[in-house]
């Protein structure tokens, strides 16, 4: 199959990296974008496909089976507007990808699954965390005891690193928000997942209520508001983003009236080795545990060597440190689920239908984050249950995604 990228910065690398893992898939092309050239030239070199540029979209939708959409979260709609006017005119399509969130909030999210339904495409929602084995394989291990003894009732997700990598992360109006938008998506996902009973629907739990807390904690300080605006050209003294998620949803089974809950913690300001994914969950009588920092790998690197090293990043996302005791993971695609969700595409996409993860489903995990912003927003729990509340969430545009944070964020007053 034949993929083609629109978009050639962190993530598209990174998934470049995973499709060299998947047999089957090739990067056919890609548009021409900040980073094209040099991704075109790795793609190329790793055997990973032609990686012709485009100068528009239509051009790549001709000549390619299914297109990725990597691009700033504020360029989506107009992307997949061209996308589905190349379709519109004849250009045959099977599907189309979407690195998480699906949008900025409900509207522009809506606004993606109908083009996408207007141009009969399917779709892959990508959000990796649900796919990594260590999640999968948990599941599998636990499934008799859960046969036995019921299934998880508390899980645990957190994902936590330094800070992003490009300028429009930090930016909450072309972002969406902060660290909740950004990877409290993952962790509200996976969350939801794990304390999905097997066998059942991706969203059999009903969500009964969320309650979520943000701070600015970090970055809001003068040295670091400084240091942000220097290097990323972003200035949080005026439009500041949470670097501090945290929060609780409540589930019920529909089944047994069972209460089960996720708790969600996601920062920005994670001063350890670098990005970190951990999940845990209970159940009566079993947990499992995962952490990406544990590494059957280590590497120690001394002050007289530290000067060798050119990358630190090569050793682990979103690395903060060169020397010391470092922990390296050799395979980070995979390790996170990267790869297995670009396999699960393929045999979605190949089989005519949806991925295991579709921008339906990806529409309740935006429905989730834009309650906790609300919940964040006005100290108070929100009832998922309530039409108005539903109602309601459908036209919300958190007051930090306008760019109208500063006094959630920084003020004396919303510290409690």
């Amino acid at each position: 199959m034949k993929i083609g990228f629109v978009g050639a910065g962190f993530i598209a690398h990174f998934h470049a990296v995973a499709i060299e893992q998947v047999r089957g898939l090739e990067i056919a092309g890609m548009t021409r974008r900040r980073g094209s050239e040099a991704l075109a030239t790795f793609c190329r070199q790793r055997g990973l496909g032609e990686a012709t540029i485009y100068d528009s979209i239509a051009e790549l939708a001709q000549r390619v089976d299914a297109i990725a959409l990597f691009v700033p979260n504020d360029c989506r709609i107009e992307v997949m507007e061209e996308i589905v006017a190349a379709v519109k005119t004849g250009t045959a399509l099977k599907g189309v990808i979407l690195e998480k969130p699906l949008g900025r909030n409900m509207q522009e999210a809506r606004r993606l699954v109908q083009l996408a339904r207007d141009a009969d495409l399917r779709t892959a929602y990508f959000e990796n965390q649900i796919h990594m084995r260590a999640i999968q394989t948990q599941r599998n291990q636990l499934l008799p005891v859960m046969r036995s003894m019921g299934p998880l009732t508390l899980t645990r997700s957190a994902e936590e690193h330094g800070g992003p990598h490009e300028p429009w992360f930090w930016d909450p109006t072309r972002q969406g928000g902060g660290v909740l938008l950004d990877m409290g998506c993952h962790s509200i996902a996976v969350g939801r997942y794990a304390l999905t009973p097997p066998g059942k629907d991706l969203l059999f739990l009903k969500p009964l209520a969320v309650t979520a807390d943000l701070g600015l904690l970090k970055w809001g300080q003068p040295r670091w508001r400084d240091k942000l605006l220097k290097d990323r050209g972003v200035d949080y003294s005026k439009t500041p983003a949470e670097d501090l998620a945290t929060g609780m949803i409540t589930y019920r089974n529909p089944e047994t009236g069972q209460i089960v809950k996720a708790q969600f913690t996601d920062s920005w300001m994670f001063e350890k080795q670098g990005l970190r994914l951990f999940m845990d969950g209970m159940g009566p009588g079993y947990a499992f545990e995962v952490n990406s920092l544990v590494s059957s790998l280590s590497v120690f690197i001394g002050d007289a060597a530290a000067e060798a090293i050119a990358d630190q990043e090569g050793a682990l996302e979103k690395a903060t440190a060169s020397r010391g005791l470092l922990a390296v993971q050799y395979n980070e695609a995979d390790l996170y689920g990267y790869t297995d969700e670009n396999r699960d595409m393929l045999q979605a996409f190949s089989a005519g239908r949806d991925a295991m993860l579709s921008w339906d489903y990806a529409l309740e995990v935006q429905r989730l984050v834009m309650a906790s912003y609300l919940s964040a927003e006005r100290g108070r729990a929100i009832d998922l249950t309530d039409p108005a509340v539903l109602t309601e969430l459908e036209s919300y545009v958190p007051a930090i995604q306008q760019g109208r944070g500063h006094d959630q964020l920084l003020s004396p007053l919303n510290a409690f």
